[in-house]
């Protein structure tokens, strides 16, 4: 991928939608919920402190991670689509 977050930027490439239900039965595609789930695919270099100096981040490239439902920026680049957002708004890492 071409893309280079900048500052606290996370790009993530969200999981697929749920297409059938736990119970067998198969969901139109507007019923489908945005996933919230995905996997990090580019890492920005962090925040700067009152020195100048980079915080490090909570994630990196690779991590399987868990964000908010209406955070960020979805993008298509290269025919991809990817989500932009803020590393505050990744909730957790699943592992």
């Amino acid at each position: 991928m071409a893309l280079k977050p900048l500052g606290d930027r996370v790009i993530v490439k969200a999981d697929e939608a749920e297409s059938q239900t736990a119970s067998g039965l198969y969901l139109a595609t507007e019923a489908k919920e945005k996933p919230q789930t995905g996997v990090v695919v580019a890492v920005g270099e962090g925040k700067l402190d009152k020195d100048g100096k980079h915080l490090p981040m909570p994630v990196k490239k690779g991590d399987k991670v868990i964000y908010g439902k209406y955070g960020g920026t979805e993008v298509t680049y290269d025919g991809e689509d990817v989500l932009i957002l803020r590393a505050d708004d990744i909730y957790a890492i699943c592992e």
